[in-house]
């Protein structure tokens, strides 16, 4: 590709946006029962007029605490220019999760590694708008040296170094183009989640799996987790109305131990889940490994990485056997650029990809990886597949899109999908949107809440 144009980026901004949910029981699973889908929503500015756009999601209360992480690392980010990043974009990468003093409340997870998350959104939305082209093209159009520079391998190298990925890359390139116009003209693949939250009636679950039964979807998920007697209904629910010809999956976000997550997924084996999601600790390796030995012969697979914080766990996932889908979230690791090593560990170690989507910007965002990983490392699309949730599209610029066939469409303007509309952010700032004062006024939400 040819030389970018170099920019002098003159502030990074920050703003805590919150939808209220919460109200509708939209996003409540066993462990979160009151999600308000929120992001701390960045903004990078150039002082040529070209501006970037980030995020990372919350679910409310803390969002505030995610912003100041932020606000902390701006110095970093300001007063550079752009070919000083992208030019050097991995070592970039550590130095923004390696502030000698702000590391040792990460390192490399929870508060810091959300903040570094929003950041590095931004900047490849930056880079994608610079080169006119959305984030997915720009990495599948990449040169395998110039992607491969964009990432990290501390301490992941035992696993995949430098030289393999850029092999990996190399390797399927000359066949790259083909897959690219498939993507074009097909789309990727999806499965809905929205059918299936733990706070909604019976009726409206029957409802909502008519609704995307008729939108063309295949796949479908439920939160189980809290009542045993409660989800074997809500499973048999389920299954009578998308039938035994699509795809069912389970999710319990974390909320057991690993001997009840064994006991109570073969109580819901004869529903023929194709995984159970989060069944236990995001950071319990061995936890998983036991949880997928114990299930392997019913034909359930392990899925989780929504909240696991960094590449290093995702080897170690990998390495240990203790999963079978692996859910790269766009928010929770550091950003793009960790991502793709997780992809490209997960190739070699011919473990599959499924993102978690959903939330705020979530779908927005993911679609874009997935689509580089059909067009440039997995070069498939079997047994693969990506979240929808029909969340917060219509707050967004370029919003996420799915075809009659229940497929992502391609995106086609420049960057990360991750510009929120003007009004979105009038409305939904925390806590003096004018959707905010409103609540505030009737008593909908008091401060307190929050």
């Amino acid at each position: 590709m040819g030389k970018d144009r170099c920019l002098n980026i003159t502030t990074l901004q920050t703003k805590d946006i919150r939808w209220p949910t919460s109200l509708g029981a939209h996003g409540s699973d066993a462990m979160h029962t009151d999600p308000d889908y929120s992001c701390v929503y960045v903004t990078i500015e150039t002082a040529e007029g070209v501006t970037g756009y980030g995020m990372t999601f919350t679910l409310g209360r803390g969002t505030d605490i995610v912003l100041l992480a932020v606000r902390a690392m701006k110095r970093l980010v300001e007063g550079r220019t752009t070919t000083s990043i992208f030019e050097r974009f991995g070592q970039f990468w550590r130095e923004l999760t390696s502030d000698s003093q702000l590391r040792w409340i990460g390192p490399e997870k929870g508060v810091t590694h959300l903040a570094v998350a929003a950041i590095i959104n931004a900047l490849w939305d930056l880079w994608g708008r610079i080169r006119n082209v959305p984030v997915w093209q720009l990495l599948a159009e990449m040169e395998p040296e110039e992607l491969v520079s964009t990432i990290d391998f501390r301490y992941i190298e035992d696993v995949i170094t430098p030289e393999e990925a850029t092999a990996m890359l190399r390797k399927t390139k000359p066949t790259r183009s083909e897959r690219i116009q498939y993507l074009l003209a097909n789309g990727y693949p999806a499965y809905t989640t929205q059918i299936g939250w733990l706070g909604y009636s019976d009726e409206t679950i029957r409802a909502l799996c008519r609704k995307y039964l008729a939108a063309g979807f295949k796949a479908f998920k439920m939160k189980v987790g809290q009542d045993l007697q409660n989800d074997i209904k809500r499973c048999k629910l389920v299954r009578e109305e998308i039938g035994w010809g699509n795809q069912f999956m389970i999710d319990a976000n974390q909320t057991w131990n690993v001997q009840t997550a064994i006991e109570w997924v073969i109580s819901l084996k004869d529903f023929k889940p194709l995984w159970i999601e989060e069944p236990t600790s995001p950071d319990d390796v061995l936890g998983h490994a036991k949880i997928a030995a114990a299930l392997r012969e019913h034909s359930i697979g392990v899925a989780t990485g929504e909240m696991c914080c960094n590449r290093v766990m995702f080897k170690q996932f990998m390495q240990a056997n203790a999963l079978e889908f692996c859910q790269i979230d766009s928010a929770r690791i550091g950003g793009v650029n960790e991502i793709l090593s997780v992809y490209l560990m997960a190739k070699k170690l011919n473990v599959k990809v499924c993102p978690h989507a959903g939330g705020v910007g979530l779908c927005e965002m993911v679609q874009h990886l997935q689509m580089w990983d059909f067009c440039s490392v997995s070069c498939t699309m079997e047994g693969r597949m990506v979240e929808f949730v029909d969340q917060q599209h219509d707050q967004f610029v370029f919003p996420a899109t799915i075809n009659e066939q229940a497929c992502y469409v391609a995106p086609r303007a420049p960057g990360y999908s991750t510009e929120l509309k003007q009004e979105a952010i009038l409305q939904f700032e925390y806590p003096h949107g004018t959707e905010w004062k409103r609540m505030f006024a009737e008593g909908i939400f008091t401060h307190e809440d929050y």
